[in-house]
C-alpha cells in the first residue's frame, strides 16, 4: 500500500571525541498511544512533546480517516486531538495505510476488533512481512472477526461486530513478553464484556496501563497480570511526551565508545519498564550519570550524562531483555567496542522486529571484522577491531542508526544502505549526530 522510497544511504566517516546538550524527539510510544487514547476519549486532549515520525504519523492519519479532527504537530511539536468516545469512530474509505509501524497495526487491531465497522490495514514491504498471528489468536478468543494474509501477515481485515455483540473477556497467558501483544488485547477489553486480563511472562513496557489511569479508565496490575473491565470511559487530559530512551540510547552509546568527551541527553523518558538499556550499559563498566530525576504526565524523566568509558563484555541478564529490546542494535555496537564476550540470551522476539535484528547485526558487525556467533534467541559479540565497510540495514531504522555511531571506532568510512526508514522513529538524527561530533553524511 505505501509507495516504496528511494533507497537513502548513510556514510559515516571515523570520529574520536563526542561533546554536547543534546535533547533526543519525543517518545515513540507514548506518542502512538497519546494519539489512540486522545481519539477515543469525550473531550478534547493536549499533546506536547509529540514525535512527528513517520510511524506516529501513520498512527494519526488512521484516526483522521476514521473521522477523528486533529491538529498538529506544530513547531513544538503540539497536537490537539478532538476525542469522540470509545463509540465515536467511524468507517474509513479505503485501507489504512500503517507504513513502517508495527506499534499502530497491532494495537490498531485491539481497537478496531471492537467496531462496528469493517477495516483493512496494511505498510510497506518490511510491515508486511511481520506476524500478525500473535495478536489475532487472542483477538478471536474473545469474538472479533479479524484475519490477516494465509501466512499470518498483513493486510489485517476486521469485520463490524453485530448491533447487540460485544467482546467476550478473556484471561489470555502471554506466550512471549510482548507490550504490543499486552496493549492490543487491553485496549479490545475496553470493547468487551466482563474483564479482561492479561499474564506476561516478563515486565513489558507499561505505557498502556499507565495512559489507560491517565485518562481515568480504571485497570488493575497485580504482579505480572493486568486487568481491565470493559465498558468505562475514557476522560480528555494533557500528555506531556518525554525524550525517548530508544532514541536516546544511541547517543548513550556514542558517548561511551568515543575516545574522549561526554554527552548530556536532556529529559530523557525513565519508565522503569524501559531502562533496561542503561542497566545493561552500567553493568559493561558505562560511565553514565542519571540526573534530575522528576515527574513529566504521569511518566518519570531525568537527564543522562555520558562519558567516555572502557566496556567491558558481559553476559545479558535475561530480566533485562524485555526492559531494553529496541535498544539492543545501539548495544550491540557497545559491545563491539568492549573487552571481551558479550553474551544475549532469551531475546527471540528480536528476529521479528522491522528487520531480523539478531542476524542483520550479526552480518554488519562481521562485515566489519567483529566476531560473533548467532544464536536463535541470541548472540555471542567478542569485541575487537571495527573495520570499515559497506552493511546493509535491512530498512530497519535501528540497524541503520547502530551501524552510524559505530563509525566513533571504525578505522574507515562506514557506508550504510537502505537509511529512508530513519524518519520514522528519529527524523534529525544525523543533525544531532554531527552536533556532537560524528561526521555523518547523507546520499
Amino acid at each position: 500500500m505505501s509507495q516504496e522510497s528511494t533507497s537513502l544511504s548513510f556514510i559515516a566517516t571515523p570520529a574520536n571525541a563526542v561533546n554536547g546538550e543534546i535533547t533526543v524527539p519525543g517518545d515513540k510510544s507514548v506518542s502512538h498511544r497519546s494519539i489512540m487514547f486522545g481519539a477515543l476519549a469525550e473531550g478534547t486532549t493536549h499533546i506536547s512533546g509529540f514525535l512527528p515520525g513517520q510511524d506516529c504519523l501513520a498512527t494519526m492519519n488512521s484516526f483522521k480517516a476514521m473521522g477523528i479532527e486533529i491538529e498538529g504537530p506544530d513547531a513544538e511539536q503540539n497536537v490537539t486531538v478532538y476525542g469522540k468516545g470509545l463509540h465515536g469512530l467511524t468507517a474509513p474509505e479505503k485501507p489504512l495505510d500503517i507504513g513502517n509501524s508495527g506499534t499502530s497495526i497491532r494495537l490498531l487491531s485491539g481497537i478496531l476488533a471492537g467496531q462496528r465497522f469493517n477495516a483493512s490495514m496494511a505498510g510497506d514491504s518490511s510491515l508486511n512481512k511481520r506476524p500478525m498471528g500473535r495478536v489475532i489468536t487472542p483477538l478471536k478468543q474473545m469474538g472479533a472477526n479479524i484475519d490477516a494474509a494465509v501466512d499470518g501477515t498483513p493486510p489485517v481485515v476486521t469485520q463490524a461486530l453485530g448491533q447487540d455483540q460485544q467482546l467476550n473477556a478473556i484471561h489470555y497467558d502471554l506466550p512471549m513478553a510482548s507490550a504490543q501483544v499486552k496493549s492490543c488485547v487491553l485496549l479490545a477489553g475496553m470493547y468487551a464484556s466482563g474483564t479482561t486480563s492479561v499474564t506476561e511472562p516478563g515486565i513489558t513496557r507499561d505505557h498502556t496501563e499507565r495512559m489507560l489511569t491517565a485518562f481515568g479508565y480504571p485497570v488493575t496490575v497485580e504482579g505480572n497480570k493486568i486487568s481491565i473491565e470493559g465498558g468505562h470511559k475514557l476522560k480528555a487530559c494533557d500528555i506531556q511526551v518525554p525524550g525517548d530512551i530508544s532514541s536516546a540510547t544511541f547517543f548513550m552509546v556514542a558517548g561511551l565508545i568515543a575516545k574522549e568527551g561526554q554527552i548530556t541527553i536532556k529529559n530523557v523518558g525513565m519508565n522503569p519498564t524501559r531502562i533496561g538499556a542503561i542497566n545493561i550499559l552500567k553493568q559493561m563498566n558505562g560511565d553514565l550519570t542519571v540526573m534530575n530525576e522528576r515527574m513529566a504526565g504521569g511518566e518519570p524523566v531525568a537527564d543522562i550524562l555520558v562519558k567516555s568509558s572502557n566496556l567491558q563484555g558481559i553476559d545479558i541478564d535475561e530480566r533485562d531483555v524485555p526492559l531494553a529490546i529496541d535498544e539492543f542494535p545501539a548495544i550491540f555496537i557497545a559491545a563491539a567496542c568492549a573487552t571481551g564476550t558479550t553474551r544475549l540470551r532469551g531475546a527471540e522476539e528480536l528476529r521479528v522486529k522491522e528487520s531480523d535484528r539478531i542476524q542483520a547485526m550479526a552480518d554488519g558487525l562481521t562485515i566489519l571484522d567483529i566476531n560473533c556467533t548467532v544464536y536463535d534467541d541470541g548472540i555471542d559479540i567478542i569485541g575487537g577491531q571495527i573495520t570499515s565497510g559497506t552493511v546493509d540495514s535491512q530498512d530497519d531504522h535501528r540497524i541503520a542508526m547502530s551501524f552510524a555511531i559505530s563509525s566513533l571506532r571504525a578505522t574507515g568510512a562506514v557506508t550504510i544502505l537502505d537509511c529512508d526508514n530513519v524518519a520514522t522513529s528519529f527524523p534529525n538524527f544525523v543533525a544531532l549526530a554531527n552536533q556532537v561530533g560524528l561526521s555523518l553524511n547523507q546520499e
